[in-house]
């Protein structure tokens, strides 16, 4: 019975605080109270906080979107850890395109030069997507972790915290109010007390002013006790940003590795396919005297088509240059597999002999091939002319 009786002078109070607290608020939004306001240092440090959170949500937010673009598998994802379940692995991007890359050479062929490019390319696509592993699972314990910790922790502390403060600073704003109240009406008393003297009304509110002055000094007290624990909370996010700082040079480091390897990949597979001659990177719609700037416009392969041997090449020009100035025809070895655009070329097959002869007025990247019956323009980059 006595442990009812608790509970519910307890729920009581707590009601009690809770509808002066509420009423403080509602006052003070109406500009009908008075409101505490913290030092500047404080609230600078509150600010920083706020930023700080709002910031860090956002980045590692964009991380994830970086590391994992696909949103069904993040949702996915997401689920599993909340479940703490190991996600099903999956193959990704890079990974399936390589699979592709090596079936598809492996049906058109080891033997033949397209489908061999295509399984050297499959196979470094494929490492790619072990280094793009590497990358997502290094960023998510260095730099993705330690930024949801801040957020899932330190900041929901400090969130506690801070809503701890605000109902102390109401409780006291209360209070004070009770107290001018009851001087104003302790005031007004006496003066009645002058023309009808009540010695039990002025008593009366003596004994009230005498009790929300001590409200007053308790609830200032526990405000300034708040205060300093949610100062001392804050305080601590400068060395937050000191360890983010570490992680982000740690996710710095992550992504330098992973592009390292993913440069040093593809060097190793346009080494490979050096044997290719290097005409048949050019597009086969512009001059033979340009080729050299489409392959060249980008860094890398500026570095590797410098490589690629050039005594071959000038002999197939040499050549094909000969083959256009006379009237006469040769044969040709063609080199890689070539589809039709329309009606007036000739698709090739990969190792196939034809023959081939230059007609007059034809563009300089193209010659007439024949096969049997069949007859069509096919173009040089795809054709080794024989003895």
């Amino acid at each position: 019975m006595n442990i009812m009786d608790f509970n519910v002078k307890k729920l009581a109070a707590d009601a009690g605080t809770f509808l002066s607290r509420a009423v403080q608020f509602t006052e003070e939004k109406l500009g009908q109270a008075e409101k505490t306001e913290l030092d500047a240092h404080l609230e600078n440090l509150l600010s920083k906080a706020e930023c700080t959170k709002l910031w860090t949500e956002k980045i590692m937010k964009q991380t994830e979107v970086l590391l994992q673009p696909n949103p069904n598998a993040r949702i996915e994802e997401f689920v599993y850890e909340k479940l703490d379940r190991k996600a099903p692995s999956r193959m990704n991007n890079p990974e399936l395109l390589g699979q592709y890359m090596i079936d598809a050479g492996n049906e058109f062929g080891p033997g033949t030069a397209y489908g061999n490019a295509l399984i050297k390319c499959g196979e470094t696509q494929r490492r790619i997507g072990a280094a793009d592993r590497e990358l997502i699972q290094t960023s998510a314990i260095n730099f993705l972790t330690p930024l949801r910790n801040f957020i899932e922790g330190d900041y929901k502390t400090i969130t506690k915290e801070r809503k701890l403060l605000q109902n102390k600073r109401l409780d006291l704003d209360a209070a004070k109010t009770r107290l001018k109240k009851a001087k104003v009406a302790e005031a007004r008393a006496a003066q009645l007390n002058i023309s009808q003297p009540e010695e039990n009304n002025i008593m009366i509110w003596a004994e009230e002013v005498t009790k929300s002055e001590q409200e007053v000094r308790i609830t200032q007290s526990e405000f300034d006790r708040q205060a300093e624990i949610t100062r001392l909370l804050l305080e601590g996010i400068s060395s937050t940003h000191a360890h983010h700082l570490r992680c982000l040079n740690d996710f710095v480091e992550a992504q330098m590795t992973y592009y390292a390897q993913c440069y040093q990949y593809m060097l190793d597979l346009q080494k490979q396919l050096g044997s290719f001659p290097s005409t048949f990177l050019s597009n086969n719609n512009q001059s033979s005297t340009t080729p050299a700037q489409s392959v060249s416009s980008p860094s890398v392969l500026a570095s590797a088509s410098a490589s690629l041997p050039s005594v071959s090449n000038s002999m197939v020009t040499s050549g094909l240059s000969e083959l256009k100035s006379s009237s006469g025809s040769r044969k040709a070895r063609v080199l890689y597999d070539y589809d039709a655009a329309n009606s007036s070329e000739l698709s090739l097959l990969a190792d196939e002999v034809i023959t081939v002869y230059s007609i007059p007025g034809m563009d300089s990247d193209w010659l007439m091939g024949e096969r049997g019956n069949q007859k069509g323009k096919v173009p040089i980059t795809y054709l080794e002319l024989l003895n």
